[in-house]
């Protein structure tokens, strides 16, 4: 397993890799995402084949600093169970280390013992169980 860091020159690979997205990527999204310097999206490969990704995106506050927000975690079927989750994470805990973050957050619901085995084995710890409010805006 091979883990690279999406530039903005990679968005043939991130189209490609749209299996283990929600949705088909969007070019424009695509194409916006990884140009702007603070969202990161990182894929996880066995062999050519993509296998998972992690994306997060940094964010600043005025009296709080920088910390990393880890936005969505994806592990295609066929290769789950063999540490690729867990290694995603880790590595996009270290870059945030690297960009000078000074913590890093997910949130997940309490029903989802993947996610929730994935995160404490990479080091992260409950902090509390939050209510998730959300806006929905039609485009």
């Amino acid at each position: 397993m091979n883990i690279e860091r999406m530039r903005p020159d990679d968005q043939e690979r991130v189209i490609a890799a749209g299996d283990l997205f929600d949705y088909p990527p969007r070019s424009d999204a695509v194409i916006r995402f990884l140009a702007d310097p603070n969202h990161h999206l990182l894929i996880a490969y066995s062999g050519d084949i993509p296998a998972g990704f992690v994306s997060g995106v940094e964010v600043t506050h005025p009296d709080k600093g920088t910390e990393m927000f880890l936005y969505e975690l994806a592990v295609g079927e066929a290769h789950r169970r063999q540490g690729i989750g867990t290694a995603l994470v880790e590595a996009l805990r270290d870059l945030a280390r690297e960009q000078g973050c000074y913590g890093m957050w997910v949130l997940t619901d309490d029903d989802n013992a993947a996610a929730g085995a994935t995160y404490r084995k990479a080091g992260g710890e409950v902090e509390s169980q939050p209510l998730m409010f959300s806006w929905r805006f039609v485009a």
